[in-house]
């Protein structure tokens, strides 16, 4: 049995910005690259997705501005796997055309929403696979008889520069940094609960200094909300993630819907201790008291609590980082890829692994 080196698969990426979603299909498209596997990618025009990836060999980049040139721009690949809601539609419209077999990765917690196009769309699509049981579980809320395979997202495994690293924990002062890192979205991230502990700690607890790391629609809000407290700081948007991972004592978490959390898998490889709330695919990730704790959304006074047993056991908490560590190397690119090329196998026979 030979090797079908002609065998492609067709991503659609159409989500605006540059989220844990993308980082993911980033990470996905490059595995595979690394694996000889001709690829396309249709990506929204003007966004940060298509223009990360222009480098990468045997992939081909289709930027586009909506559904029906996106349905267009897929042609006929063996597989085409769609990484957001937005991209479903083109890949639905394709497949009908076409015949072609979709996969749709589910990442985010909330339920589909419930009319006869998007029931007719999982029940023609050849696999849906999910970042947790917990999407697993929203996922048929739609539809009961949707079957799912649980496939987590992987860590970024960026480089770590120690110089920057050491220059960011200079800028902010304090010797104890609780860091967070997401788009500033209150109402899925909770990024408020935080400003909130840091206000109950202030006084008592001056040497605990709390990071936020991102951009996004809520910024104004919370620095309002964050006025007067010296122990807050904002970061705003950065690439160099892993800088900031290495320069945190702790990260912290305070979602209030999460599918999974892909930075808690990163945050994991740095070592980290992980206060977070017990909410999604969430506890998938973080056993409370093994490596990390997990509270209630809302708990701001048991978060806090947490933050400074943590802060004040060092002996626990290096224990926590070797755990972590070792944990983490569950979640890398590279196991992500073969579970999604075993997936790629089932639907379409191929590509075929190397045989005699």
């Amino acid at each position: 049995m030979h090797r079908r080196r002609d065998w492609s698969v067709c991503h659609v990426n159409l989500a605006r910005g540059f989220r844990g979603g993308e980082r993911q299909t980033e990470l996905l498209i490059r595995e595979l690259a690394g694996a000889g596997i001709a690829q396309t990618l249709v990506a929204r025009a003007g966004e940060p997705l298509a223009s990360r990836l222009v480098t990468i060999p045997q992939l081909k980049i289709h930027s586009v501005n909506s559904t029906l040139t996106a349905a267009l721009a897929i042609g006929r690949p063996d597989l085409v796997h769609v990484h957001e809601g937005r991209s479903l539609r083109s890949a639905w419209l394709n497949s009908r055309v076409t015949g072609v077999p979709y996969l749709i990765t589910r990442r985010v917690l909330s339920v589909p929403r419930r009319h006869w196009l998007n029931r007719e769309m999982y029940r023609r699509a050849a696999a849906v696979s999910v970042l947790s049981k917990a999407v697993g579980a929203a996922v048929q809320q739609l539809d009961p008889d949707i079957t799912y395979r649980v496939i987590p997202s992987a860590a970024s495994a960026e480089p770590v520069s120690s110089e920057a690293a050491r220059t960011l924990r200079g800028a902010w002062g304090g010797e104890f940094i609780i860091g967070h890192v997401g788009a500033l979205d209150d109402k899925d991230k909770g990024q408020r609960q935080i400003i909130e502990i840091a206000d109950l700690l202030r006084e008592s607890h001056p040497e605990l200094h709390f990071v936020l790391v991102g951009g996004g629609a809520d910024e104004a809000s919370l620095k309002t909300a964050a006025e007067g407290i010296q122990t807050v700081h904002f970061a705003g948007h950065s690439d160099r993630v892993a800088d900031f991972l290495a320069a945190f004592d702790m990260f912290c978490f305070p979602s209030r819907r999460e599918g999974l959390g892909s930075i808690l898998i990163d945050a994991m490889a740095s070592g980290l201790p992980i206060v977070a709330t017990r909410v999604g695919g969430i506890p998938e990730l973080v056993e409370d008291g093994v490596n990390g704790r997990l509270l209630a959304v809302a708990d701001v006074q048991g978060m806090a609590q947490a933050i400074c047993a943590l802060a004040g056991d060092p002996a626990r908490r290096a224990q926590i980082a070797r755990a972590n560590r070792l944990r983490a190397g569950e979640f890398s690119a590279a196991i992500m890829a073969d579970r999604y090329l075993e997936l790629y196998r089932e639907i379409d026979g191929g590509p075929d692994r190397e045989t005699e």
